[in-house]
């Protein structure tokens, strides 16, 4: 046999034991005589001695950085212990050793602290893959797994696989297509979801299924987006709303249990979309921290009935505080402030930083002002030629300040705006130290909008995808309604406008890794649903003719959730990237420099798929 036991394994009480390791070198010493050799393989490392007569062998057959290396000795306990790794009580004394296969110098150094960059690192993943840091990632990812598979089995999922050669039906990314040799002029595509598999399922009376499968999505890509990613994919029948948040609320505190060893008994907060959006800015907040957006001027916002609480305090304040003295506010379609808890301290050098900070042109705001809130009870603010200390002490008051915080200001469109200061907050609780990577706090998010209006199409389109439910209570809204928008500028006046969808997703520290809804389950309602989408009768039929037909034969009710596997396991890791987590991902033109694909292909293979090549 190659071993006996792995580098990983050994300890003080196997002392006196003859064993047989190995692996791959990953640090050679010499000490006068004697050489000390670090043997790697993914269970961990055991340091090898070799002594006088062994080091005379080493030396005409010599070692080199990653060989493979077989070695048999004794196990004895170490002199210069090493109590950082597990088997840093013990060494081997070797007695004979065989190197199983040389290495080429590698062209990074193997080991955390690496010095390859992203794209060698890429360029050579199954050297990189070697790294200990890389081992854990997959591990974890590989636990989260596990750990899903108990929980969903033992609550009476079952696992069903569902084909990667569907039809397009392109409602949200770009689909990958997939030309068909038989059928010529005809093509697959690679599923985005198995969306409409799950639905058909449930209509076939698998009330409980799961899958842990791939999803295809040709869209532009960034640290926690690849072209094919990982989805956990549920769906129950014979559900509604409170059943499904239950059921995979366990599912991640079970997560949580088995792989990070954390007991998170909590109740997970429940908030609607309005509410996320109107106090943190987006529909994913991270809830670790407040500093909660503050609305000092919302010219035809509509306060709904959940917000009813907010409008005195905004309407005191427009009493004793008129925002149109300064030409900025006056201009603006909105002003939004953070306060900064114990942030006053902040020089004129870090706020010239943060100013440049939200000009930058992913933020893409013209300025930013400040109003310090000191601990003598004055005010400190770059628009004091503009505000009187009564004005600036009323704003701090409606907006919470304390003495010693900081308030930070952003004006212009509402949307963009609200978008930048939502940034902004992130960007101040992660320097406060607000957002730790091992403090974590889960959230559901209910109630988003069914719809969302398309200005550049004028017409509506689905907040989450076409096969989603509304809320039970406004069905009717969806039936009795045409879609049609005479004057799109009053598109939110119109009945689809406040129809709220019967989804809902699950947020971990301000990443969204989860999300799912009651599904359609009655042919009438879809079909009036594809109508609201802009789709004629017949390009329903064309495109979802076997779903509609499918509700006609005892179709139940049903819903479900899918969680970015990738993403969870980013987040489990403390990682901002979910490429770390990904065996062989792609890199962010979308290419996989290791095999250099996509590649072309012969004229021959493009002859048998009836494809010719325009000029490009």
């Amino acid at each position: 046999m190659y071993r006996t036991h792995t580098c990983g394994e050994l300890s003080i009480k196997h002392t006196g034991t003859k064993v047989t390791l190995a692996g791959w070198v990953q640090t050679i010493r010499k000490f006068g005589s004697i050489t000390f050799v670090d043997l790697r393989d993914r269970y961990g490392l055991t340091q090898l001695l070799f002594n006088e007569a062994m080091s005379v062998k080493l030396e005409a057959n010599p070692l080199g950085r990653e060989y493979v290396l077989q070695a048999t000795g004794t196990v004895t306990e170490r002199t210069n212990k090493n109590l950082n790794i597990p088997t840093g009580e013990v060494e081997i004394t070797v007695e004979s050793f065989l190197v199983l296969n040389k290495s080429a110098v590698p062209p990074f150094t193997i080991q955390n602290d690496t010095d390859g960059g992203d794209d060698l690192l890429m360029k050579y993943r199954y050297l990189d893959l070697r790294r200990p840091e890389l081992k854990e990632n997959l591990l974890l990812r590989y636990n989260v797994s596990r750990a899903t598979r108990s929980y969903l089995h033992q609550q009476g999922f079952i696992d069903i696989e569902t084909p990667f050669l569907i039809k397009s039906t392109p409602e949200g990314a770009r689909d990958f297509v997939v030309p068909s040799r038989m059928n010529p002029g005809h093509f697959y595509a690679l599923p985005q979801s198995p969306q409409t598999f799950k639905q058909l399922l449930m209509i076939s009376g698998y009330d409980r299924y799961y899958q842990i499968v791939k999803c295809f999505r040709d869209e532009d890509l960034r640290a926690d987006r690849q072209p094919e990613f990982t989805q956990i994919d549920c769906e129950m029948s014979f559900v509604e709303q409170e059943d499904v948040l239950q059921m995979f609320e366990g599912l991640i505190k079970y997560i949580f249990k088995e792989v990070k060893g954390i007991d998170y008994t909590e109740a997970v907060e429940r908030i609607s979309w309005e509410y996320a959006m109107w106090n943190f800015g987006n529909d994913k907040p991270d809830t670790r921290f407040d500093m909660r957006l503050l609305n000092l001027k919302v010219p035809g916002y509509v306060f709904s009935e959940s917000l009813n609480e907010v409008k005195d305090e905004f309407n005191k304040l427009h009493t004793s505080v008129s925002l149109e003295e300064f030409p900025v506010f006056a201009n603006a379609e909105t002003v939004i402030a953070i306060s900064v808890p114990g942030a006053s301290e902040y020089t004129r050098k870090q706020l010239d930083e943060l100013t440049e900070w939200v000009k930058r042109p992913q933020i893409g705001m013209q300025g930013l002002v400040y109003i310090k809130s000191n601990e003598d009870g004055s005010f400190k603010s770059s628009i004091d030629k503009f505000f009187k200390q009564e004005a600036l002490q009323a704003i701090a008051s409606y907006t919470n300040a304390n003495k010693g915080d900081l308030l930070l200001i952003l004006a212009g469109k509402e949307e963009k705006t609200r978008k930048a200061i939502s940034e902004l907050r992130l960007l101040m609780g992660e320097r406060l130290g607000f957002r730790n990577k091992n403090n974590f706090k889960l959230l559901w998010v209910l109630d988003f909008p069914l719809f969302e209006y398309s200005q550049d199409d004028n017409r509506w389109v689905a907040r989450h995808h076409p096969f989603t439910s509304p809320k039970p209570a406004q069905v009717e809204a969806i039936i009795n309604n045409d879609p049609v928008i005479e004057d799109p500028a009053a598109y939110l006046k119109h009945a689809y406008a406040n129809v709220k969808a019967n989804a809902y997703d699950m947020v971990l520290n301000g990443n969204e890794i989860g999300g799912g809804s009651i599904r359609i389950h009655q042919r009438e309602i879809q079909e009036k649903m594809f109508s609201a989408l802009g789709m004629n009768e017949e390009e329903a039929k064309e495109k979802f003719g076997f779903l509609l037909e499918a509700f006609e034969y005892g179709a139940p009710p049903h819903g479900g959730i899918a969680f970015g596997l990738d993403r969870l396991c980013a987040i489990f890791g403390g990682s901002e990237s979910i490429r770390d987590f990904i065996a062989f991902p792609k890199n962010n033109s979308g290419r996989d420099t290791m095999l250099d694909a996509p590649a072309s292909i012969d004229k021959k293979q493009l002859s048998e798929l009836n494809i010719r090549l325009t000029d490009l």
